[in-house]
């Protein structure tokens, strides 16, 4: 009997893909089987479009302990017996239905997949897009979401301690929220997501279940946002007290019965069905479950229901039937709901009883083995327009260099994010040493020892869309270079990938060559993608976002008395400009730049990045930096060297003299966003020690003028007090 279109239209299904499913399965499917199919075949979780590409990123390193993306995070050593978890996904289809509890259960999900791995969660960082700030349905998903972020990671005392926020019209329909989890945990401690070993149980722990998320994965992550309908029920509540509970009682449980715990998975997308699934394709594994064990607080639920139910703050453990007693005492101890729901077999199925039922039998692998799409990638021609219009020639609409600077300070793209920030609480735990806002990334300590480790969080979808391989690579390159900037070395990233819709050749174009520019950045840097999300149909009545690839970057500091932040730092320092022999004002590096778009509405040219290039001023950044030579360092990026030259000012509160002058171009050479460029101050005795480190790395740098008085001065082209600078940058964010 053919399907209900409808119902495929609720599971986010093709017919093509149900025809595979009955002929691989070699029947059709009752409703139960196909919930789970439309669940585990979605594009949120089936990786349909992208796990191709995905393959292209490096995964190795002698760091790595974990990398492949296999499980929930990426795990990476940091010697003497200590290892990082770390990754990032996105909640941007449910934070546009519902911005509060969108963006809180965004980071309830990100830290359970970090204590999956045996991780206590030590650090969140969210990378955030919205459209225009003037807008009022903007300004109110902007609140909705820092308000949902602040009121969970406050709640379950997990600092915040970096992000990054961007406005354009792209992001109107489709506002991006992406959450960063990191966590630390003993090296031999690493715990895996799997269900093996037969006979052993499937213990669920946590919230009881309820009818809230259902389809959330497969119907609205997995779909652009074309017709007009109810999402609100599709969305999860959040209750971080009880996640906090979960997290203590579930690494209680790690560090007391280690033996009894055979794998440990969070329900997050498809509940259930993609826990209990992906559990016993990782094991090899069957598994036999009850739905009429799980513990409910809604009355007549089905099995249905149960298994798609997306109910926040819920684990899964495959625990050995002899500790059975111990491993329920102790969630008792909790106050924790844990009950006993199935058990692991030998036959590759999961099957599922409704007490003395069968509602359903499938086997693991094929649930686990969704189609994968390949379109034929198409370069519009749009975009070779866009890259072959020259800048030469472009009419500027201001003037005056100073008024341009103020202009650009006061952007919401540039603007400070202490409003922001200052929501969130990123001292709870005193392990803070760089918190956001006062350099290029944040540092966390690591108690016990000497080491800390660098957080940075950066995307530019601006970039992205001008030229997707250039600005992928680009993503990579910045945030590394912002864990550089605080002198530590980049070991891995995690990456979240937003795009438009896959089934379009031009935005699987664009996904195709960001991947391959990451991958290549990737590469040179020596940073491998241990861990990362997917979220693609990010568009809304035909409009895409831009490609948005987003980068979460983790770094070590072995000694954490060598710290840099970006603000100067005492008059009399030099102000050198590393990467380049002079400051120039060639056009081209206006292109993709924040003047461009605030000033003329447009992006136009061609990006470079010379990756060489970048490599080696980061290498040269770190060094100078642990040998104690360096005093502030601040990368040149969105809104170019006049940009990074006030906020270092205003964040030293104090002057800088340039003794250079601008060449007639002054809006490139001020505010061009040309790549691999540093600024650095240090003491004058040390300059000679500096460019011995220079020479040695065969890294340019030039020379721009010293930190002094309470002005920014730079000859026939700006004279504002350090004071001004600081009203336009710390303005009210877009007036919001």
């Amino acid at each position: 009997m053919p399907v209900d279109p409808s119902v495929l239209e609720e599971i986010a299904l093709k017919a093509s893909e149900y025809q595979q499913i009955v002929n691989r399965l070699g029947r059709e499917p009752n409703p139960v089987e196909l919930g789970l199919f439309g669940a585990l075949w979605s594009e949120h979780c089936g990786y349909k479009h992208s796990r191709p590409l995905i393959r292209l990123f490096p995964h190795d390193s002698p760091r790595v302990l974990v990398g492949d993306g296999s499980e929930n995070a990426g795990v990476v050593d940091l010697g003497d017996n200590l290892a990082v978890a770390f990754k990032i996904e996105s909640h941007n289809h449910p934070s546009a239905v519902e911005p509060f509890q969108g963006a809180a259960t965004g980071v309830g999900g990100i830290v359970r997949d970090i204590l999956t791995m045996g991780a206590r969660p030590v650090a969140l960082l969210n990378s955030l897009r919205f459209g225009p700030l003037n807008e009022p349905k903007q300004r109110r998903l902007f609140r909705g979401v820092i308000e949902g972020i602040s009121w969970y990671g406050n709640c379950i005392g997990v600092p915040d301690v970096a992000g990054e926020i961007f406005f354009s019209d792209c992001y109107r329909g489709n506002p991006l929220v992406n959450a960063m989890c990191v966590g630390l945990l003993p090296k031999e401690r690493v715990v895996r997501a799997k269900a093996s070993g037969y006979g052993n149980l499937l213990l669920l722990v946590g919230a009881q279940t309820g009818r809230d998320g259902i389809h959330g994965a497969s119907g609205l992550a997995s779909r652009s946002f074309d017709q007009e309908r109810e999402l609100r029920p599709t969305i999860q509540a959040g209750n971080p007290f009880l996640e906090k509970v979960l997290i203590e009682s579930c690494l209680t449980a790690i560090d007391r019965y280690p033996e009894t715990i055979v794998g440990m998975q969070d329900l997050g997308a498809a509940g259930l069905t993609s826990s209990v699934v992906e559990c016993a394709g990782r094991g090899g594994s069957g598994v036999l479950l009850d739905v009429s064990k799980v513990v409910r607080r809604e009355a007549h639920m089905t099995p249905y229901e149960v298994m798609l139910s997306e109910s926040q703050e819920r684990m899964l453990l495959i625990i050995r039937p002899t500790g059975l007693d111990e491993i329920l005492t102790l969630f008792n101890e909790w106050d924790l709901t844990a009950s006993v729901i199935g058990n692991v077999t030998e036959d590759g199925m999961i099957t599922i009883l409704d007490g003395s039922i069968k509602v359903a039998e499938l086997p693991i692998a094929l649930l686990m083995d969704p189609p994968q799409y390949t379109p034929i990638p198409l370069k519009p021609n749009w975009l070779e327009r866009l890259q072959s219009t020259s800048l030469d020639n472009l009419a500027f609409p201001v003037t005056n260099a100073e008024e341009t600077l103020l202009k650009l300070l006061a952007s919401p793209n540039i603007a400070s994010r202490e409003q922001v920030y200052r929501q969130y609480d990123h001292q709870v735990g005193t392990s803070t040493v760089i918190p956001p806002g006062i350099a290029d990334a944040s540092v966390i300590r690591i108690h016990g020892s000497n080491k800390a480790i660098a957080l940075t969080v950066d995307g530019n979808g601006r970039y992205c869309y001008l030229d997707p391989y250039v600005g992928g690579a680009i993503a990579v390159s910045e945030a590394c270079r912002n864990l550089s900037c605080v002198g530590a070395e980049p070991l891995a990233i995690t990456d979240c990938l937003n795009f438009g819709n896959p089934e379009h050749s031009e935005v699987y174009f664009q996904m195709e060559e960001c991947v391959k520019g990451m991958a290549a950045a990737c590469t040179m840097l020596g940073v491998p993608v241990v861990s990362g999300n997917v979220s693609l149909y990010n568009e809304t009545e035909g409009r895409p976002i831009y490609p948005t690839p987003v980068v979460g970057a983790l770094g070590l500091k072995t000694d954490i008395t060598k710290t840099c932040t970006a603000g100067f730092k005492n008059s009399g320092d030099v102000v050198i400009l590393l990467g380049v022999s002079e400051v120039k004002g060639d056009p081209g590096d206006l292109a993709g730049s924040e003047l461009l778009d605030l000033f003329h509405g447009m992006q136009i040219g061609r990006l470079h990045l010379d990756l060489e290039k970048e490599v080696r001023i980061q290498r040269l950044c770190q060094k100078a930096i642990n040998l104690g030579i360096i005093n502030s360092a601040h990368d040149c990026a969105d809104g170019g060297l006049g940009i990074a030259l006030a906020e270092s000012c205003i964040l030293g509160n104090i002057g800088f003299l340039a003794n250079f002058e601008c060449p007639a171009r002054w809006d490139a050479a001020l505010f061009g966003e040309a790549q691999s460029r540093i600024i650095l101050s240090l003491s004058a005795h040390k300059f000679p020690e500096f460019k011995g480190l220079a020479k040695t790395h065969e890294t340019q740098f030039c020379y721009l003028g010293k930190v002094k008085g309470t002005r920014l001065v730079i000859p026939n082209s700006v004279d504002i007090p350090v004071q001004e600078l600081n009203q336009a940058w710390s303005g009210k964010l877009g007036h919001a």
